[in-house]
Formats: C-alpha cells, sequence, structure tokens
C-alpha cells in the first residue's frame, strides 16, 4: 500500500485531510465554503472600523487632543491600502492557504497590543500595522473566484463582498455598545477573541492550492501591476466606474447627516445612525442578485445598477430636503446598487486572467479608495458652499460619469479594443468552454 503523503503548512503544521491538494481532482466549490469565506470576511475587516466609535474615550485615556486621537482611523485606512499594494498581490506569488493564515495571524498579535498599549503613539503605530495585516478578505474575494466555477463566480464574490459591508456595520455598532458601557480595551480583547475563531475556520476551511506564477519574483509581481493598469481596457474602464461609484457613495454618506441633521428633519444622532441599518436591506440582497449577475453578460449587470444610480441620484437632486422618503428610497436603492455594480465589476476584472486576479483587484480596490477620498473631499466642500442639492448634482453628475465610461465599450468587445462595439448586443450568456477573447466587459 503506498504511504500516504502529508502536507504542511509553514513546514510544520499538518493540513487537514479532506483539505489537501490533489492534481487529479481538485477541492470542489461549495456553498458552505464560500459563507464562511464571507463571515471571516465580516470579523476581519471590522477590525478596521472599531476605533471610530471610541475616538472620545481614546483621547480622554490617553490624555491627548481629539485632533491627535482622530489620525487612529486615517490611519488604519492608511495601512490597508497598504497592505492591498504590499501584501494581497502575493496571492498571484504564493500558496494562499498560508498566506491567509499566516495576515490572520498577524492582526491577532498586533490587535492585542492595541489592547494592552499605554501609549498613543504605540496604539497610532500599531493602528497601521493592524491595517496592514487586515487585507484577509481581499486575499479571499480572487481565491472565490479561483475556486468557484465561472457559473457562479458572480455569486461567490457577492457573499464575500456582503461579509465585508457586514463587517462595516457590526464594528460600528458593536463597538458603540461596549464603549457604553465599559473601557475601550473590552472591544479589543473581543476582537482577538473573534480573529482567533476566523483563524480556527480558515484553518479547516481553506483548500492547500499551489501557487500560480512559480517563476515570477515579488518585485514582478508588483511591477507588473503597473502594466495592467495601464495596458487592460477592461481594468481601465472598471477602475474609472469604480472611482466614480465610490465618489458617489461617500458623497451620499457623509452629506446624510448633514441633511438629516438641518432643517427641515433635524434628527439626533441616534436616527441618524439608524439609516446605516435602512441602507443593509441593500446589502444583504448581494448574494441572491450575484446569482442574476451570473446568467447576463457582464457589460449588462454593470448597466443595469448604474443606471438606476444614475435614477436615485436624480430623486436625491429634487427632493432630499424635502421629503424623508426620498431619502429612504435612495438610501436603499444606492446600497442596492452599489452591491451590484461592486460584484459585475469585479466579476469583469477577474475574467482578464486568472493567474493575475490576486493584482487585478488590488489595483480595482486602489480605485475604490480614490474615488472615496475624492468623494468625501468633494461632496463635503460642495455641500458647505453651494448646500444639499449641490451636492447631488454633484452624485448625479459622478453616476453619468460612469455610464459614459461604460458607453465607451460596448459588451462584446475583444479584449484589446479600447473603443467601439463588436460581436453584437446579445444580454445573456452562453455557454462558451472554448472562448479566446475573454474577457469582455
Amino acid at each position: 500500500m503506498e504511504k500516504e503523503q502529508l502536507s504542511f503548512d509553514f513546514g510544520f503544521l499538518p493540513i487537514p485531510k479532506h483539505l489537501r491538494y490533489t492534481p487529479d481532482g481538485p477541492l470542489r466549490f461549495s456553498i458552505a465554503r464560500n459563507a464562511a469565506f464571507g463571515i471571516c470576511t465580516t470579523f476581519v475587516v471590522a477590525n478596521l472600523y472599531y476605533s471610530q466609535p471610541l475616538l472620545i474615550q481614546l483621547s480622554l485615556y490617553f490624555h491627548v487632543s481629539y485632533e491627535e486621537i482622530s489620525r487612529v482611523p486615517t490611519l488604519l485606512q492608511a495601512g490597508y491600502a497598504a497592505g492591498v499594494v504590499l501584501v494581497s498581490p502575493l496571492g498571484d506569488l504564493v500558496p494562499r492557504r498560508p498566506l491567509l493564515l499566516g495576515v490572520v495571524l498577524a492582526d491577532i498579535f498586533f490587535t492585542l497590543g492595541l489592547a494592552v498599549t499605554h501609549s498613543a503613539h504605540v496604539f497610532e503605530a500599531l493602528s497601521f500595522v493592524v491595517g496592514v495585516t487586515s487585507v484577509a478578505p481581499q486575499i479571499l474575494t480572487p481565491f472565490a473566484a479561483d475556486l468557484a466555477p465561472e457559473n457562479r463566480r458572480a455569486s461567490a464574490i457577492s457573499i464575500i463582498f456582503a461579509g465585508l459591508l457586514f463587517g462595516i456595520l457590526i464594528a460600528r455598532v458593536l463597538s458603540g455598545i461596549v464603549a457604553q458601557f465599559s473601557t475601550w480595551r473590552i472591544i479589543y480583547y473581543i476582537d482577538v477573541g473573534l480573529l482567533t475563531a476566523v483563524l480556527i475556520t480558515l484553518y479547516f476551511v481553506v483548500p492547500e492550492h499551489p501557487s500560480k506564477n512559480r517563476g515570477l519574483t515579488y518585485l514582478e509581481i508588483l511591477t507588473s501591476m503597473v502594466k495592467l493598469s495601464t495596458t487592460e481596457p477592461v481594468l481601465i474602464q472598471a477602475s474609472l466606474i469604480t472611482m466614480g461609484s465610490n465618489a458617489c457613495y461617500m458623497n451620499f454618506w457623509v452629506t446624510l447627516t448633514f441633511i438629516l441633521g438641518g432643517s427641515p428633519y433635524h434628527y439626533s444622532t441616534l436616527v441618524i445612525g439608524l439609516f446605516g441599518l435602512i441602507g443593509m436591506f441593500g446589502v444583504s440582497m448581494g448574494p441572491i442578485l450575484g446569482r442574476g449577475i451570473d446568467r447576463l453578460v457582464t457589460w449588462y449587470a454593470i448597466l443595469i445598477p448604474t443606471f438606476f444610480m444614475a435614477i436615485f441620484w436624480a430623486v436625491q437632486t429634487a427632493a432630499a430636503g424635502v421629503n424623508i422618503s426620498a431619502v429612504v428610497l435612495v438610501c436603499i436603492g444606492l446600497d442596492l446598487c452599489d452591491a451590484m455594480q461592486q460584484v459585475s465589476l469585479s466579476t469583469a476584472v477577474f475574467s482578464i486572467s486568472e493567474s493575475a486576479r490576486a493584482r487585478l483587484n488590488a489595483v480595482l480596490i486602489l480605485s475604490n479608495f480614490i474615488g472615496q477620498f475624492t468623494g468625501t473631499a468633494a461632496a463635503t466642500k460642495v455641500y458647505l458652499e453651494h448646500g444639499w442639492r449641490a451636492s447631488a448634482a454633484l452624485g448625479l453628475a459622478c453616476a453619468a460619469f460612469q455610464l459614459l465610461i461604460l458607453f465607451f465599450r460596448g459588451p462584446h468587445c475583444e479584449r484589446y479594443t479600447w473603443f467601439g462595439y463588436q460581436g453584437g448586443m446579445d444580454w445573456k450568456k452562453m455557454d462558451k468552454k472554448d472562448d479566446k477573447d475573454k474577457p469582455r466587459i
């Protein structure tokens, strides 16, 4: 009898037998594994947002100004951006299983540092590092795309995307509740426990998978991101749409507080915060919409939410400061459109190259950051100088910009076609296993 060959993580930690890679029978994709990826994403990304409701407590404890401690959320996001650029592309170079376990283990270690430190400067430095190590969701997303069959890829991505957005909400709610009744350190001890549970879950659900690009070096992986971002029409188109979409998204949520807190509504902070829960209805529909996206040519799956995004911004422009029902409608509609659009854009980008999905995802996420930054700055300035209707008109203009970029390339353009329409206008995907001209946005 042939002796069973063992596989190890980090050279010493045995990989469970049912997760070991075999070339003759690669591990099948499953809903349970996809759901586990989504849940793990929720609690990893939450790590970036626990600090936001704690800033007053932190400033009092460390005896620093609110202005100084308010750097913590910025440092977390800056670290996350650095991790997206420098860590997540490793998914195209090294096996994903040990990479995931390694970054989550590091996340636990540095989060524990946040819980025990007595120095504001150390807390700020650790916040940046925690941001760097909180990139597991950006490793899991392209990995799920690798594991899922083509006709289920959008569904797989949508579950992880929903987990990511739920993590943002859960972090703010959980942190706010704990801060109300206990010390700020407790939330980080809870976080360490949750991340430990994530680590254990990943150990038992993430399959062993070989590395993709063994002939490349880390430096070549990083430099190739620049080439991809300048030579792939689908990636450039998706990145520009993502920038516009995230600028719209931040425009709405940044100005929402001003609109609801001022005339004619004069709502309390608590009531304004509940609008985040209203928007989560749209997020929760993401996995359901993912099945529809799988049946559509990706260009149309992007067109539909982008078109309705423009409609909702038109409603916001006309009535946000007049009737609260308009705000509620737009809140639900924009989150629903954003969820469908982001999943569709990721699906289009991942179809460019199977061996470069981690790098393609990193470029797309960087576009998110650029859009969020510009949207926040522009929306705040326009609202303060010209009011809610002008800021809503800016959101409508961003939606129109996205449609313009989308219409530059038709639904069936070949990979390196920059402008124009080719191959007809069919909207439903056909089963083509030998399509040489993927991707088509």
